[in-house]
This record gives structure tokens, sequence and C-alpha cells, in this order.
């Protein structure tokens, strides 16, 4: 993240779904994330007023949000995962992600960027969650190679009803610095078929900056999730299909 290490920093842009297969359907809306040392949260909660860690505040982030969502280390957690993957040396672990708004919070997709001790990025973790309350863990040991971070995984979550569980997943990731890149294509036989990505700008991490994301965009979050539920409906009006057995209820006849 540009010269020196900070604590945090957030990033406010846009997320941007991109859907080619079989009708081509086009959703976009502000938002902003929050990147965060997870080692050095407990500091954050200190300096700033309008975010807390673990109790509600304007802005929070509570750990049992994330990882084995049980409250224990994040780091701990992350670590394992990366010598499962072969990756030893982590010296700082920042995850981007939507914060709690007034104590509501919904993350479809949190990224973990690795660092070894020369600050080079060794190691991807996402964690991807659907609206049922599941969620899973894409990793990856990679490179740190130029501007773009790219690797495959193949596809092992249900996230939405207008997907199979078919096909792989191609991440492309530029890192947090001065702006941030989160790219995730579903692609398959067929072809790329699905393309969301997040794209945003740097901003200090401090109260003021709170301020102006809290105004600019309330329920951030809540409408993060409205906005998933809505896009499906447009889908289904555009009759798109669905893995879901939907039934209709049989016609009444009349009586003679």
């Amino acid at each position: 993240m540009g010269s020196g290490i900070e604590a945090g920093a957030l990033y406010v842009g846009e997320v941007v779904h991109k859907r080619a297969r079989p009708k081509r359907h086009v959703l976009r809306y502000r938002v902003f994330s929050i990147l965060v040392d997870i080692e050095q949260l407990e500091s954050l909660d200190r300096d700033l007023r309008l975010f807390s860690l673990n109790s509600l505040n304007f802005v929070s982030l509570h750990v049992r949000d994330f990882g084995p969502r049980d409250g224990s280390s994040l780091a701990d957690f992350v670590r394992r995962k990366a010598l499962a993957a072969g990756i030893g040396d982590i010296s700082r672990i920042r995850m981007l992600a939507y914060p709690r708004i007034l104590g509501f919070a919904f993350n479809p997709i949190t990224v973990y960027f690795c660092d070894n001790a020369d600050g080079e990025t060794c190691f991807m973790l996402y964690e991807v969650s659907n609206t049922f309350g599941e969620h899973h863990f894409y990793q990856a040991a990679v490179a740190d190679e130029g501007s773009v971070i790219s690797h495959m995984a193949p596809k092992r979550l249900y996230v939405s009803p207008f997907n199979t569980m078919e096909g792989e997943y191609r991440f492309s990731i530029r890192k947090p610095e001065e702006t941030v890149f989160v790219g995730v294509t579903l692609g398959s036989v067929e072809g790329g078929g699905l393309t969301a990505y997040f794209s945003g700008e740097k901003r200090p991490l401090r109260d003021a900056s709170l301020i102006k994301v809290l105004l600019a965009y309330p329920f951030m979050t809540a409408k993060v999730l409205a906005g998933i539920y809505w896009e499906a409906l447009l889908l289904w009006l555009k009759g798109v299909p669905t893995t879901l057995k939907l039934r209709r209820p049989p016609k009444t006849r009349r009586q003679a």
C-alpha cells in the first residue's frame, strides 16, 4: 500500500457484474470497502471513534464474521491455510471486506492479501459467501510479478440460482495501493459467462473519511444484499433459466 505500513485504508469505487450468456445483463453500484491489517485491528479500535472491533458502532468489524467464524484469531487461521498450500513465510495479512454498518453486514467476497518478509504478495485467500448462509475458501500460492496477480480455481460453492456448479473461476487481482482491483470470471467450455469485479480508489482510514462515506453510502451493506435479490428478479423477468425448480400452483377448473 503505497509507502510505509498502514493499519488500514478505505477503497471507494464500483462493483460491476457482467453476464454474457444466455442473455446479456449488467449490474453496477457504488460501494466502499475497508482494508485492514488483521494484526493491527486493536490499534484501529483505539484510534478511531467511528470504528469499533467486535462491538456496535457506525462502522465495525467483528472477527466472528470471518475465517472460522468462531471469534478465534484470523491471523492464525490464514497462516494455517497458507502453510497447507506450502507457504510458511507470512509477515503481513491484509483483509479487504465490507464492514458492518450500524451492526449489519453482508460480504459476498472477502479477500486476504498475504505478504512475505520482503513485502511481496505470496498467498491469496478468498472467502466467498452466498445468501443461504454458506461460505467457502478459495486459495492460491502466487508470484508477485507484474501488475496483475492471476490464477484459477474450480468452482466449489453454489452462489447464484442462475449458474450451475460447473466451471472454474479466474481471479485477476491488482494489489491495494493507490487503487485496488478484484476481478473474478466464471468460465466453462463455452468461454467466460459471468465477470464480477470491484475497482476502488484509496482514501485514508480516519474518522473524517468515515463520515464522508457514511453520508455518501448510507446502509450500504443492506443495499448490497437488496441489490442481489433485485438483480435476480430482473434476470428472472428476462427469462434467464434458473437451477431452482420453481413450481407454479395448478390452475383451478371452473365448477360446472
